[in-house]
């Protein structure tokens, strides 16, 4: 009976020293010198510290940072800083669907709505599942070559070389194929010796692609070699006008507008290629303004519409080779389009290029 008191009181007291020791040493456990504390913000505190400088002589190819930073892309300021950020409009060029084939003059590629390092390891399975031999691949530069291939129906075997390179739209993907007869010659040609193989196995790629995306794998390599940011954005210059930013060669950026003024709900009244204009008006899309979105552009009721119908000029600059620029104006100054309105009708336009 005395041993079971004394053992009592001193499982009495070691749970008294426990709940002491809760209480008094949470500071020492879990406070901000503690043994369990909260390291959630010690990103806040980190330095950035020089790369790896390798000695030389040594080989680098293989370092690489394995989680880069992407690159911000930039989007237009606030015009009015009171008034809540508008949502961005549903993008008709990617709401379609996942693959589509694109053709302009004689080159066509096939636009997937899968970020570059999904589309490598389905290009890959492919070619797996079809029995092609790979003689030669760069997952940095997004490109698989095969060797040469005993065609059915054809005198003369082939080789192809796929390319896989990032959208136009953030996220989005591009696929484009050479094909080469066999001939003494090393290198490539500009364009494909035979057009109807390279869209045949273009197609091919696209359906398989089309098939299997839900179950489509990531290539960490391909991912942090081919962005995935896409080649167009709305910036603002130096005097504060926005404008849309687009990484493509004149041809295909002038052909590229003029889909996406059609998909957005533009009328194209006039044009002139050589002088790179568009004349519009801002008509709407019927259904768009029953689902409301265009209450948030014009600021009113949901008939108003941004610009009322002004006339308007859209104007494509070349830059650089592959560096145009896209700007909307009134074509009579002083004709009353907001600065708001003219913001929300170039995000309109630039989600509808690809």
């Amino acid at each position: 009976m005395k041993l079971a008191q004394v053992q009592f009181k001193g499982l009495r007291a070691f749970s008294l020293a426990l709940v002491a020791v809760s209480i008094t040493g949470c500071g020492y456990l879990f406070g901000d010198d503690g043994v369990f504390r909260d390291d959630v913000n010690d990103y806040r505190r980190a330095e950035e510290l020089p790369p790896i400088q390798v000695p030389e002589g040594k080989e680098a190819t293989n370092l690489a940072e394995i989680y880069a930073i992407p690159e911000i892309q930039a989007d237009p300021q606030l015009i009015d800083q009171d008034k809540v950020p508008r949502p961005a409009p549903l993008l008709a060029a990617n709401a379609e669907q996942l693959v589509r084939i694109q053709r302009l003059g004689s080159d066509s590629w096939a636009l997937i709505a899968i970020a570059p390092g999904q589309l490598w390891p389905q290009l890959r399975s492919f070619l797996s599942a079809a029995g092609i031999d790979i003689s030669r691949m760069d997952a940095r530069a997004g490109i698989i070559e095969t060797p040469y291939l005993e065609l059915q129906n054809q005198t003369v075997p082939s080789r192809f070389r796929f390319r896989v390179e990032r959208g136009v739209q953030r996220g989005n993907s591009e696929l484009h194929v050479l094909q080469m007869n066999q001939t003494s010659a090393e290198s490539w040609p500009a364009s494909s010796d035979n057009e109807e193989l390279e869209s045949e196995m273009l197609r091919g790629v696209a359906q398989y692609i089309a098939n299997s995306a839900d179950t489509a794998p990531v290539s960490m390599m391909a991912e942090q070699s081919i962005s995935a940011t896409g080649k167009v954005s709305v910036e603002q210059d130096d005097a504060g006008q926005d404008f849309i930013a687009l990484q493509l060669p004149f041809d295909r950026a002038w052909a590229a507008l003029a889909r996406s003024l059609d998909v957005s709900g533009f009328a194209i009244n006039d044009r002139n290629r050589s002088e790179g204009r568009y004349w519009v008006a801002f008509v709407g899309d019927e259904e768009e303004q029953k689902k409301g979105w265009f209450s948030w552009l014009g600021g009113g009721d949901d008939d108003d519409l941004p610009g009322g119908g002004l006339p308007l000029l859209v104007t494509i600059e070349a830059i650089a080779d592959e560096a145009m620029e896209i700007r909307l104006r009134e074509e009579n100054a002083g004709s009353g389009l907001e600065d708001d309105d003219a913001q929300a009708l170039l995000l309109l336009i630039k989600g509808n290029i690809y």
